[in-house]
């Protein structure tokens, strides 16, 4: 454990100092001293004056109002705002073209071209103009194409002087200035690359909903529109708050609250304010025509119960219900989602012919009430779940609806476009998940999204034509959620600018942006490293047996790994200025120290099952040790809600994840799950002996390979309450024991390690005998000492313990073949990376033609049948017809072909392949390969289908113990050809968890 610690302080000190622009991923205008030419915000104390057209669209003056407020946050100084030009030495002139006077006599005068956005969709330039109306020496310009375009490019400029999208959510203070200036010259943003870029706000109960009623009380009762008592108001203040953000991250469409509330009804003005917002409205894949279903449930419901479109009563019904839904917000800018499924998204699938049906209904509904050209009207179809199979069946859907594909629940996209689909005038679309209630097991406590894997599904989506709508399920906008949400919403709008290259850059920005450059790096690799830790495997999925307890140290390695984290965290919390704390806590610290106590407290369940087992008297202190891990969390917890910034926060983290027996959530966090157990002991002191890897005490024998595990512990336990001495010897020179002679009250472990420079060639034996408590045990230990022929070339991987395991990224050498490439995710998967089947859409390559190739070198001692488990990713078969597949070979040996996930698989709880798959956020696949001789040895890994993520291969000669992980990296050695006697010996780190990369010179760098 000394060494992954002392590697990972390393790694850290390494990393060189970096800065970002103050607009994430973007080059800033901003300066803060005066250049030639540059444009006076704030200068000489005083604040440049705010120019709106007063018939410009409200959302453009209410920005204009943000922007003021923004201003003074940074300086102090807050900017008058105006609706007539006047003499001014500087004014910010912003406005949208066609709806300011200002901007447009600008672009008649010749002032400003217009031309590079005019009609475009949602862009916007930044311009400074010399002598922009009478009696003004300088302007800046702000013009937008359209109302969006206008807004997001004056948040664009909050964020360059020093305000964080998250200032409000997240407590991140501005950046404070004295003066602050923007450069000359022109700049122009814009279009998107996805065209409606949302979230949905979805299982906000209890935490959500019980901070908005804490915040905001109850919406007022109401008989018409129907709104009961005890319903959380969800209303126009916390909409509003909603509405900005999205709006500075550059979203611009809402799935809102649904499963308590109305939109709609709960507050009769919420609709009207998002549209003066300049917020996309919609509703949820179950809740068609702009009707929630709390308004079918509080209204209809109460006469015809559930709705069922096969009965007649609700066939004249529903439509009634739909229609009232489209009259009422027809003027508001909407997305209609059409369609039915069973109400509150369980019960009796509708099924596609009638499904079919009330689409037709549902489209001339549309036609009567909004604009008989359908095409005018932007629809969805959401392809959810049951509704895929209904498509895939043969559903017809308008071409000119936009379809929008769903994942599976946990990240992984079930289907896209295919070349026939691209070309639908609706485009298509994809709904992810960032929170989902329900099987294999409910995931809605923090952030379990590394951003790895959402580019790679979501730069999937953008290749495969899914571009015109984005948008994910952000549950009950949890804590730390909004590093992946701001992610997604970045990367929908430039699909180009954050790629597998640059990802730790996208990090790093961030953490600069939000808590300036000092700490930035450290800071970006704590956010990567707890987000790739929960994404291996989800704090609600934790228990006793997630990681092996004896095999490979690696419950204990990945609890240190996760300790050291913490301790990290809590580093830099002290070395950050007091007034950024709370913001470091919130978005960075709470999540590490909550998931890293989590891990803990399941690691001491696991070692008091196995204490208990072997009778040891540290058993019971160990289920003392997890209860008191226990009420350290949830004291956690409730530091959160009720003293973090002063109880800002109260109940956002009410959601249990500590005691779940099935998919569903418990209702408080508990310990029931966790089976403690606690024995009786004697009073005198007796001793026992477990080694390493043994779940036995009668297991007493230590197996070491030169090329394998290093060293390997013993124990020395009590049984009873008294204390005992003990001594170790060895009956051979080439053994090693850290320990001699000890004391033990409870538990103490050494070390044995093999001194291979006096071992013997080959196979050797001997003992070490431990003696105490008038008890003497006798170890076994075997040494094997294999010869590597002096003579023979090697750069590779070598055999040892009974397996060779490689990181992906470790290739010896890459062959491309056109576009059909291998290309590399920095901190994809469960340990440092994944390389992923890249190519153009829908290719499909043939090994040793046009596909692609990793080559690993390997010495084997072994020969005969070896098994080769390659951990892949999670990716499902997306292209409709086609399996997902690579392809492996030895040596000179025909590839083949090994298939992930088949044509036809049911991304669903029901299927145990695709369960166990989310649950351990991977796929392992196993295929058998012949190996003719010992020697070196070459495994080669083809391409066969795009989008196979590889991470790690673990080739098996029959050592291969169970684990969660896998095996850590092999060593590599490196012997040069005969009349050279040197070599070298690498070991990759003991870090299962893979959370240091050492630096090393590897091939695949």
């Amino acid at each position: 454990m000394r060494l992954t610690v002392r590697f990972l302080v390393l790694a850290v000190l390494a990393i060189p100092a970096h800065r970002g622009s103050a607009a994430l991923g973007e080059p800033s205008a901003v300066i803060f001293n005066p250049t030639t030419g540059s444009f006076p915000l704030v200068a000489d104390g005083a604040a440049a004056p705010l120019l709106v057209d007063a018939r410009d669209w409200a959302g453009v003056a209410r920005v204009a109002r943000d922007f003021q407020a923004d201003v003074e946050r940074v300086t102090g100084k807050k900017p008058t705002l105006k609706n007539k030009a006047a003499s001014v030495r500087a004014v910010v002139i912003i406005g949208t073209v066609g709806k300011s006077e200002f901007v447009d006599a600008l672009a008649r005068a010749g002032k400003i071209d217009l031309s590079s956005i005019e009609g475009r969709w949602e862009s916007w330039l930044t311009q400074v103009v010399e002598n922009p109306f009478p009696g003004v020496e300088l302007g800046l310009v702000i013009a937008g194409s359209d109302k969006r375009g206008t807004i997001y490019g004056v948040y664009n400029l909050s964020e360059q002087i020093g305000v964080s999208p998250w200032y409000w959510w997240a407590d991140v203070p501005a950046m404070r200035r004295s003066q602050i200036f923007v450069k000359p010259g022109r700049v122009v943003h814009g279009p998107p690359a996805v065209k409606y870029r949302g979230i949905f706000l979805n299982d906000e109960a209890p935490a959500l909903t019980n901070w908005v009623r804490a915040k905001f009380g109850d919406a007022k009762e109401s008989v018409d529109p129907r709104v009961p008592a005890g319903v959380a108001n969800y209303g126009r203040d916390f909409y509003a708050r909603i509405f900005e953000v999205l709006l500075r991250l550059r979203g611009n469409y809402l799935w809102p609250a649904m499963w308590g509330n109305a939109f709609n009804e709960d507050d009769p003005t919420n609709a009207a304010l998002a549209d003066d917002y300049g917020i996309v409205m919609g509703t949820s894949h179950q809740e068609p025509m702009l009707r929630a279903q709390q308004e079918w449930d509080r209204g209809p419901g109460r006469v015809h119960g559930r709705w069922d479109y096969s009965k007649p009563s609700h066939q004249s019904a529903l439509p009634q219900f739909w229609r009232e839904g489209i009259r009422r917000n027809r003027n508001f800018e909407s997305i209609i989602t059409l369609g039915l499924r069973a109400e509150n998204d369980s019960g009796q699938a509708v099924g596609k012919d009638l499904t079919e049906q009330i689409v037709s209904v549902q489209r001339k509904i549309l036609a009567e009430e909004m604009n008989p050209d359908l095409t005018k009207i932007p629809q969805v179809w959401c392809l959810y779940k049951e509704v895929q199979h209904y498509y895939d069946a043969g559903m017809r859907v308008p071409d000119d609806v936009t379809t929008l594909w769903a994942d599976d629940n946990w990240g992984n996209l079930r289907r896209l476009p295919n070349a026939g689909e691209r070309q639908r005038s609706g485009g298509a679309g994809v709904y992810y998940h960032f929170d989902y209630h329900g099987g294999p097991r409910s995931y809605q406590w923090i952030n379990t999204s590394p951003i790895p894997k959402v580019w790679d599904q979501m730069s999937l989506a953008k290749r495969y034509g899914a571009d015109r709508i984005w948008i994910v399920n952000v549950g009950h906008f949890n804590k730390s959620g909004e590093f992946p949400l701001e992610f997604f919403l970045r990367l929908a709008w430039d699909t180009t600018r954050w790629t597998h290259e640059n990802l730790d850059d996208y990090t790093r920005e961030w953490a600069t942006r939000e808590f300036g450059e000092n700490h930035s790096a450290e800071i970006a690799q704590l956010i990567t490293s707890y987000t790739r830790f929960n994404g291996r495997r989800k704090p609600e999925l934790l228990d006793a047996d997630t990681y092996s307890l004896l095999n490979y140290r690696e419950y204990e390695t990945v609890v240190a790994d996760y300790a050291m984290l913490a301790a990290r965290a809590q580093t830099v919390f002290d070395q950050l200025p007091a007034a950024r704390r709370d913001a470091f806590y919130g978005l960075v610290q709470f999540p590490i120290k909550a998931c890293a106590q989590l891990h803990a407290l399941y690691f001491a369940a696991a070692r008091n099952a196995l204490h208990v087992a072997q009778r040891r008297a540290s058993a019971n202190d160990l289920a003392a040790e997890t209860r008191s891990l226990f009420r350290l969390q949830t004291d956690l917890m409730d530091h959160f809600n009720r003293s973090f910034v002063e109880g800002k926060w109260e109940h956002t983290m009410d959601q249990a994840y500590i005691g779940y027996t099935s998919w569903n959530p418990p209702q408080r966090n508990n310990l029931d799950a966790v089976k403690l157990k606690e024995i009786e002991l004697p009073a005198s002191a007796a001793m026992g002996v477990a080694v390493e890897g043994a779940l036995k005490e009668t297991t007493r024998k230590l197996a070491f390979h030169k090329f394998g595990q290093g060293e390997r512990f013993v124990e020395v336990f009590n049984r009873g309450k008294g204390v005992f001495n003990f001594t170790v010897s060895a009956d051979s020179p080439w053994i090693v024991a850290s320990e001699s002679r000890g004391t033990v009250e409870k538990d103490r472990r050494f070390q044995v390690q093999i001194d291979w420079s006096k071992a013997p060639a080959g196979d050797s034996r001997g003992e070490i005998k431990i003696s105490g408590a008038g008890t003497e045990v006798t170890l076994e230990i075997t040494a094997h000492n294999p010869a590597v022929p002096a003579g023979e070339s090697i750069e590779g991987f070598v055999e040892g313990d009974g397996y060779v395991s490689i990181e992906a990224e470790h290739y010896l050498r890459k062959t491309d073949a056109g576009l059909n490439r291998w290309i590399k995710i920095q901190n994809y998967g469960h340990t440092i990376s994944g390389m992923r089947t890249d190519g153009p859409s829908d290719v499909e390559a043939t090994p040793q033609k046009d596909s692609p190739c990793l080559e690993y070198e390997m010495y084997l001692f072994s020969s005969g049948e070896v098994e080769v488990e390659s951990i892949v990713g999670p990716t499902l078969s997306f292209i409709a017809g086609r399996p997902l597949r690579f392809a492996v070979s030895f040596d000179n040996d025909a590839p083949r072909e090994i298939t992930v996930v088949p044509a036809v698989f049911d991304g669903n709880y029901s299927n145990p392949a695709w369960s166990t798959s989310v649950k351990n956020n991977c796929h392992r696949i196993k295929s058998r390969h012949s190996i003719a001789r010992p020697g070196l040895h070459t495994l080669k890994i083809w391409m066969i289908d795009p989008a196979v993520v590889l991470q790690k291969i673990v080739v098996n000669t029959g050592g291969v113990l169970p684990s969660y992980l896998g095996p850590p990296e092999s060593a590599f050695l490196k012997q040069r050809s005969a009349g050279v006697t040197t070599s070298e010996l690498r070991f990759f780190g003991d870090s299962l968890a893979g959370s240091v990369d050492h630096g090393r010179s590897l091939p695949g760098h």
